[in-house]
């Protein structure tokens, strides 16, 4: 398996044997290993751990996943869609990451900033 980095700020944490279903926002970063249904919201980076299963929509300012999505995602800035990663959904993102061995399946929009805060309702970063 992988390194998976976390953030050095205060970050948030769903574990593998947690299912959740609903909405999360979180100011700051989170990683997701458990299962997920619904709409997550972060003013940070979102890590899908390779044991993660999502259904539903992220917004966020960065996002790295090895594991599996089911859903769109709008991204401020980093898309990355690791090794091994699965995502069935699209993407609206300002840059873009697919390494080899990961699956997309959707289509991909690149957007600004400003895009991005129109789409999302974002206000836009100071």
């Amino acid at each position: 398996m992988k390194e998976q980095p976390s953030s050095t700020n205060t970050a948030s944490r769903v574990a593998a044997d947690i299912t959740i279903k609903g909405e999360i926002i979180s100011p700051n970063d989170i990683r997701i290993d458990g299962n997920f249904e619904g709409k997550l919201t972060s003013n940070g980076r979102v890590i899908i751990g390779d044991t993660a299963r999502i259904i539903g929509d992220i917004i966020c300012n960065d996002i790295d996943i090895w594991g599996a999505i089911n859903g769109n995602i709008y991204v401020r800035d980093t898309f990355a869609l690791k090794e091994g990663g699965n995502l069935a959904g699209n993407i609206q993102t300002r840059r873009i990451s697919i390494e080899l061995g990961s699956k997309f399946n959707g289509n991909c929009q690149m957007i600004t900033e400003e895009q991005f805060n129109a789409l999302t309702g974002a206000p836009a970063e100071e």
